[in-house]
Parts: C-alpha cells; sequence; structure tokens
C-alpha cells in the first residue's frame, strides 16, 4: 500500500506565498513523475505542474512564474513553492505519484493523496 500525505496549505492574502509538501510512503521501489493538481469549487480538476525523476518540469500557463514545483527523490517528496498567489488560485491542492512497478511486468502504478485546502482571501 502506498499513502501520499499533502501538508502545507491553508489561508493567505493576496500576493502572498504557501509551500505545499507530499511526502509518499508505503510500498514503493520507484516514483517516476510527481505532480500538484488542483480543484475550485464547481469545476474540474486541473494540472498544476509535475516534475519527472529525472527533475523535468511542466506547468499550466496560469502558474508560470509564480509556482515552482521540485522534489527530493530520496525523501520521496515532491514540494510546490507558490507565490503572488491570487484568489483565483483558491481550490484543493492534490498531489500525485506514478510508482514504477517491475513485477510480474513493468507498469505504473498511479497514486492521489487527500488533498490540502488553499485559500486565498483579503
Amino acid at each position: 500500500q502506498v499513502q501520499l500525505v499533502e501538508s502545507g496549505g491553508g489561508l493567505v492574502q493576496p500576493g502572498g506565498s504557501l509551500r505545499l509538501s507530499c511526502a509518499a510512503s508505503g510500498s514503493i521501489g520507484s516514483i517516476s513523475d510527481m505532480g500538484w493538481y488542483r480543484q475550485a469549487p464547481g469545476k474540474e480538476r486541473e494540472l498544476v505542474a509535475k516534475v519527472t525523476s529525472g527533475g523535468s518540469t511542466n506547468y499550466a500557463d496560469s502558474v508560470k512564474g509564480r509556482f515552482t514545483v521540485s522534489r527530493d527523490n530520496a525523501k520521496k517528496t515532491v514540494y510546490l513553492q507558490m507565490n503572488s498567489l491570487k484568489t483565483e488560485d483558491t481550490a484543493v491542492y492534490y498531489c500525485d505519484a506514478y510508482v514504477i512497478r517491475t513485477y510480474p511486468y513493468r507498469y505504473l502504478d498511479h497514486y492521489w493523496g487527500q488533498g490540502t485546502q488553499v485559500t486565498v482571501s483579503s
């Protein structure tokens, strides 16, 4: 079993910063991509940012230049540094991870965290 536990959400004023963390634990050998998604009320879940095991990153256009995704492979943890936050960034943020399985064949097992609320409001 694999668990992804997020932390770091909360209430922040517009223009402020928050740093989210997501730690993976359990039956894990290696992890491929890790990332962050968000879901605002009444909207579909959308990709925010993702990072490969080699450190390549991809961002949604709405967060480019404001958010930075990074990971610590030894700690099996992915981070999301969020700066210059806007009210429209308010959402539940979820992390995800693709765990590499090798038995009985090589495949990717996808896991989600439970979500952490980020509220940007004055």
